[in-house]
């Protein structure tokens, strides 16, 4: 149930990206151009996100547990290091780069775009090369 669970979610997810302009590179390196020609809309894409997150964590957060889990997975780690730091500002240059982050670009792969399959490749390629020079110390 679970993984039927996960993948609607993860279905309806990416047709939020699609709807909002989130799987367009043009249209998010037009958002991070805030001294060019900036496309502000992706802003109240992001902000509504943040403003359904706000309310329902709230409610949610007072269950015992999800409704199909057996606890929450919330983060524990609160200190801010260098590796958090450096991370961050690959994430950031490598959006500003690409035009996509993580979920609109997995999403992205259904337009079969070779310029997609190659961000998405890069993409995870880093993400195994930063997993095997820098592994977590709590996992």
């Amino acid at each position: 149930m679970f993984n039927v669970i996960s993948t609607i979610a993860g279905i309806v997810f990416g047709f939020g990206l699609a709807l909002s302009g989130m799987l367009s590179p043009g249209k998010v390196v037009g958002f991070l151009d805030i001294t060019g020609n900036w496309d502000p809309s992706l802003a109240f894409v992001m902000g509504g996100g943040v403003a359904v997150t706000v309310v329902t964590f709230h409610f949610l957060l007072k269950r015992p547990h999800p409704l199909f889990g057996d606890r929450f997975h919330l983060p524990t780690a609160s200190d801010i290091d260098r590796r958090l730091i450096v991370g961050a500002a690959l994430f950031g240059v490598g959006w500003a780069i690409g035009g996509l982050c993580p979920g609109p670009a997995i999403s992205s792969i259904a337009y079969a775009s070779p310029k997609i399959a190659v961000f998405v490749v890069a993409m995870v390629a880093g993400i195994l090369i930063a997993k095997k020079a820098f592994p977590a110390s709590n996992s």
